[in-house]
């Protein structure tokens, strides 16, 4: 294949490969010239030209991966039409429900396979997601009453953690079973914070996808 004419659409090529590649076989386990080998001709050269090394590809893939939810997050975050906890169940019920997630649960990385994959999506979701689209909504709810609690940035943070780490199959290759009861903790859990945002339709989407996983896996 010839070289992309356009840079734009070469940048896109590539992480497009990287992207699959880093899933499918880990970031550690990826080398420049399996890229080159997925990428229909391109040289080298024309890789080096938009990325400085295969550390800059995964930071691009990484931004590319939370770009949209991103997006997504600042819409509900800036709804005048919803209150704190009402807020936090729509962005739940609409990170499940993408479609992108049944890809990734079909590729199903092998996050212990990828640590810095994760250590690099763990760093945004502290960093970034925390901090810039769930904090706001929790300090909302605390001033409308829906939310109880005392250390939002705290909460913030544990709602992430445990949400993208600890209910995430992809990483502790919980069985159907394990991530139910993973789901009921976490729902315990929030209803202490005055936070009913787990109800049955979000359940059977999560056990949904786990479903996606383990049978990816056999």
């Amino acid at each position: 294949m010839a070289r992309n004419k356009h840079p734009e659409e070469t940048v896109q090529l590539i992480l497009d490969v990287a992207f699959r590649l880093f899933m499918e076989q880990g970031y550690e386990h990826t080398s420049i010239q399996d890229l080159i080998d997925h990428l229909g001709g391109l040289s080298k050269g024309a890789i080096y030209h938009h990325f400085k090394s295969k550390e800059d590809i995964l930071v691009a893939v990484t931004e590319r991966m939370t770009a949209a939810s991103n997006r997504m997050l600042a819409a509900i975050r800036d709804r005048c039409d919803l209150n704190g906890r009402e807020k936090l169940k729509a962005i739940f019920k609409q990170s499940v429900n993408r479609p992108v997630q049944n890809d990734i649960f079909t590729i199903a990385p092998g996050f212990h396979n990828n640590p810095k994959l994760l250590f690099s999506l763990l760093h945004d979701t502290i960093e970034e997601v925390a901090p810039n689209y769930i904090l706001p909504i929790i300090e909302q709810g605390i001033s409308d009453g829906s939310i109880q609690t005392e250390y939002p940035e705290q909460l913030a943070e544990l709602i992430l953690l445990a949400t993208n780490i600890w209910m995430n199959p992809m990483i502790f290759d919980s069985s159907q079973e394990e991530s139910y009861r993973k789901f009921m903790v976490f729902d315990q859990m929030m209803r202490g914070f005055g936070l009913d945002i787990v109800d049955d339709e979000l359940i059977e989407r999560l056990r949904q996808l786990t479903a996606i996983y383990q049978q990816t896996k056999r």
